[in-house]
């Protein structure tokens, strides 16, 4: 009898662990369902929002600058534009980062900074009053129109991979309105500046 017992309860408890995974099975089946890079790339995401958020942060503080420094009433119009739109660029990545729940925090951009830097030396190297200046001002203005139209378009895409379509809507919107202003300034140039600023 008491052998039978025996084989009996051995058997009960086999089933039992059969029945019942072990903490280091439930830990690894937790470990498979979770997606630690998406976390990551989210975390990158944000990041990224960061950077681009200081950099529209100081350009909107720099475009004054620029309006005051152009000659020609139309550059200084399209400046003034853009200033206004900047602000409103802002204001779109807030409601970003809140979407995301997420502080709005800006991370310094070092492209930003290094763009707005060499529009102060083109102010600072050409002469007041000319189209030669204008010329310049355009140039530098484009560059920070094409480093943010690539910034947005790569960042609406990533957001749409993520499943944010909400995220990615908004964030094509200031997109869509970046490519504007860049064929703006080429009609500026276009229309009168440079060929006035190769005849000086």
């Amino acid at each position: 009898m008491a052998t039978t017992k025996t084989a009996a309860n051995t058997a009960a408890k086999k089933t039992a662990t059969k029945a019942a995974p072990s903490k280091t099975t439930k830990a690894a089946t937790t470990k498979a369902e979770s997606t630690p890079e998406e976390s990551e790339f989210q975390e990158f995401f944000v990041d990224e929002l960061k950077d681009i958020y200081w950099a529209e942060k100081h350009l909107v503080k720099a475009l004054p600058k620029m309006k005051k420094a152009a000659t020609s009433p139309e550059l200084a119009a399209a400046f003034e534009k853009h200033t206004q739109e900047t602000q409103t660029h802002i204001e779109v990545l807030e409601q970003v980062f809140e979407l995301l729940e997420e502080k709005a925090a800006a991370k310094k951009c070092d492209a930003m900074a290094g763009l707005l830097e060499e529009a102060n030396g083109i102010i600072e190297d050409t002469d007041a009053g000319t189209m030669i200046r204008d010329a310049g001002l355009i140039l530098a203005a484009q560059k920070v129109e094409h480093y943010e139209i690539a910034t947005y378009g790569t960042l609406a895409v990533f957001a749409r991979t993520m499943g944010r379509d909400d995220v990615a809507d908004l964030l094509t919107q200031t997109l869509e309105n970046e490519k504007a202003t860049d064929v703006a300034l080429t009609t500026v140039a276009e229309g009168f500046i440079n060929e006035q600023a190769v005849a000086e």
